[in-house]
């Protein structure tokens, strides 16, 4: 979202600097970069309440002093018997619709509403979607603006299972599939809800008569829809994240104060709809236990002061969680809003104590187990803790950095199939990989154990004794057995037909406790160390790759290990990966026939065929600098 600096200034009734307001607004947590005087922020998911201007300007009335000089129609509207029948009030309890006819002569666009489409470069449609849009900038409630002449006089609220193509207001054709919730007049639908409109209904610039839609939707029920049905859609964005489900009769009013700046209104009817009475949330006031989760020692006096200027009301030793403030549901969460208001940085440091959970002796088997499988091919991989479904004796976060992710995993296996698919989508034709965390749960008291989960698929290697082999159950029992007695560990074939894969190769899975390493392990010589240097994070490139292969001949058989070593061994900034895909052995000929494979693959650009052809004569230098080695076909000029 952009933020020109200019609206927040002529806001804040002091005379404020940009970088002032960028220093506090990093404070509250509200990241951001600046260019040409515009804020280009970058909110939080469970943040929606501060995707819009008054939203921002609210969290800085902390620190500064705001002019509130904003207009609202404030005289009673006469009710409007509209014929609106909501099929699925859960989805939607609560919902305005207001009627307003204006005449025909609409002035030039006053400086606040004419600004805002020059100063963020955004093209006008019509009247009254203008204001729609611009209202949705200015305090983050969606709006829809119907013709009324269009509409019929009737809408429903439904739940479309059909398939069915839909025509969007901007002109994109769609075609809906499985369940959506949906706005229809009985004869087409006109709106995919709490996404966007259609174009049958939608204004234009002769419009003087709308029916204007502001709503509240249940995130669950917007989620998805924009990437299911590839559609940009700055409501859905905020309706996924939550509106105040008590504002929208007050955005209409607003709506009808712009429109009163610009024309003369000559009817004005409001239709609201209330499923369900709504209670704010209630928490208790509890500073010590605030300042415990902090480690800081306010005062309830300052923390009650602190979280009022942000809306927050403190009644009967109670903290009324305010209604715009939907991801507020716990002390962890005002916590965190007082940090906010304290800054981070001056909360003071206090050092932190960890017992280490496994003796000295479990700790060195436990890397030596590592040292193993790396010599045997594997890689170690490190996910992270958290996970989307429970059991009984899972364990829930209280404040997860992901709302779909609130427990703590009890098995290692989902993450390292995940971990599996994401390397079979790069095209990885031997995946071999290792996690050793700790897992917990709680029953009748809090209890932890350190598992070892290890998952295989495709070739055994990449050199020439190995890449024509495929792993097996076999072949990953062997390996365990290095370091697990029998009937400590079982192996279990995951069946593909319940993945997103198309790949058909045999994938096998282990997961054993540390705690039950032979001890004998110790004793085991290992190739295997630890790297001298600080291994940096290197992305994926989404430059492509390109693949080139040689085929040698080679007759002095000596040879054959020395050349795989070099070959394999080479490196380069564009060569991501040697392996060989062919071996052959002529007992007639006494010859010995081997392909090798290079993948290439840039960082920064596209490779050009004379890049990758430099590096592959500097490999083909070393192939033939060896005794009895042939490469059929080579035409060097």
């Amino acid at each position: 979202m952009k933020i020109p600096f200019k609206y927040i200034f002529n806001s804040i009734k002091s005379n404020i600097s940009i970088q002032e307001v960028s220093e506090k607004l990093f404070q509250l947590g509200h990241e951001h970069e600046i260019n040409d005087e515009v804020f280009e922020m970058d909110f939080t998911p469970n943040r929606g309440d501060c995707l819009s201007l008054n939203g921002l300007l609210r969290d800085l009335s902390f620190f500064f002093e705001l002019k509130n000089d904003l207009n609202s129609y404030s005289e009673p509207i006469e009710k409007f018997e509209f014929n609106f029948k909501n099929k699925y009030p859960e989805f939607c309890p609560y919902i305005s619709f207001l009627r307003i006819k204006i005449k025909s002569d609409i002035k030039p666009y006053k400086s606040y509403l004419n600004d805002y489409f020059n100063d963020l470069k955004i093209n006008k449609n019509n009247f009254f979607t203008d204001i729609s849009n611009y209202l949705l900038f200015e305090n983050g409630q969606p709006t829809h603006c119907y013709d009324s002449s269009k509409l019929g006089g009737k809408l429903v609220l439904d739940i479309n299972d059909k398939p069915l193509n839909f025509k969007t207001i901007v002109g994109d054709e769609i075609e809906l599939f499985g369940e959506d919730l949906v706005f229809t007049n009985e004869t087409e639908i006109v709106n995919l809800a709490g996404v966007m409109g259609g174009e049958s209904t939608s204004c234009s610039i002769d419009t003087t008569d709308v029916i204007v839609e502001s709503a509240y939707f249940n995130p669950e029920i917007v989620i998805g829809k924009t990437i299911k049905y590839d559609i940009k859609s700055d409501a859905a964005y905020r309706f996924e994240r939550g509106v105040d489900p008590k504002n929208q009769e007050a955005t209409l009013r607003r709506f009808i104060s712009i429109v009163e700046d610009h024309a003369e209104i000559i009817e004005l009817k409001l239709f609201n709809f209330i499923n369900k009475e709504f209670f704010n949330t209630k928490l208790n006031l509890d500073i010590k236990t605030i300042n415990n989760i902090l480690g800081t020692q306010v005062s309830e006096t300052k923390y009650v002061d602190y979280i009022r200027k942000l809306g927050f009301e403190c009644i009967d030793n109670k903290v009324i969680v305010p209604s715009f403030r939907s991801d507020v549901s716990q002390q962890n969460d005002l916590a965190e809003e007082l940090a906010r208001l304290i800054g981070y940085n001056n909360i003071e440091n206090s050092k932190l104590h960890i017992n280490k959970p496994l003796s000295k002796i479990s700790e060195t088997c436990e890397e030596k187990v590592k040292k193993v499988l790396v010599d045997n091919g594997f890689n170690e991989v490190i996910n992270y803790p958290f996970e989307q479904k429970s059991n009984t004796d899972s364990i829930t976060v209280d404040n997860p950095l992901d709302k779909n992710k609130r427990f703590l995993r009890q098995s290692l296996e989902s993450s390292l199939i995940n971990n599996l698919l994401m390397n079979e989508r790069r095209q990885k034709d031997s995946i071999k990989l290792f996690e050793i965390s700790d897992l917990y749960s709680f029953n009748t008291e809090l209890s932890s154990i350190r598992k070892i989960g290890i998952i295989a698929t495709g070739k055994v290697g990449k050199n020439y004794q190995d890449f024509a082999k495929i792993i097996s159950q076999e072949y990953l029992s062997n390996i365990i057995e290095l370091f697990l007695k029998k009937g400590k560990f079982e192996i279990k074939k995951i069946p593909r037909d319940s993945l997103d894969t198309k790949i058909k190769s045999e994938i096998f899975y282990a997961e054993a406790q540390i705690i039950d390493i032979n001890k004998d392990i110790l004793n085991f010589e290992t190739n295997s160390q630890y790297p001298k240097d600080y291994i940096l994070y290197k992305e994926i490139s989404e430059y492509p790759f390109s693949v080139r292969d040689i085929s040698l001949s080679i007759k002095e058989y000596d040879q054959l290990k020395p050349l795989e070593q070099k070959i394999l061994s080479y490196k380069h900034e564009i060569l991501k990966e040697i392996f060989v895909f062919d071996f052959f052995e002529n007992i007639k000929n006494k010859e010995l026939k081997i392909g090798f494979r290079f993948i290439f693959q840039s960082q920064k650009r596209t490779l050009t065929d004379n890049e990758i052809e430099n590096v592959l004569n500097d490999i083909i230098d070393d192939i033939l600098s060896f005794n009895g080695i042939d490469i059929p076909g080579l035409d060097r000029k």
